[in-house]
């Protein structure tokens, strides 16, 4: 974890942001020495697209709801 102290971070906080962001590196702010704050890059957000789990699964055997055969043919299954 990167140390800076309250003054160097003021500074340069636009750039210390980005770079925590693209590192991944959380950095630990510091006043007088100790430890003041600590800033964690955020975490990004998964964009699910339409399809993009389309080959991660596989049905295998009849679908079943409590137990009980539907009856229903699926043509995916065909």
């Amino acid at each position: 974890m990167k140390s800076i102290s309250v003054t160097e971070f003021k500074s340069h906080c636009l750039q210390l942001l980005e770079e925590a962001r693209l590192t991944g590196e959380p950095i630990e702010i510091l006043k007088h020495g100790k430890p003041l704050a600590t800033v964690t890059p955020a975490v990004s957000a998964i964009r699910y697209e339409p399809g993009m789990f389309r080959d991660s699964a596989k049905i295998v055997g009849e679908i079943l709801v409590d137990g009980v055969d539907l009856g229903i043919t699926w043509e995916a299954l065909e």
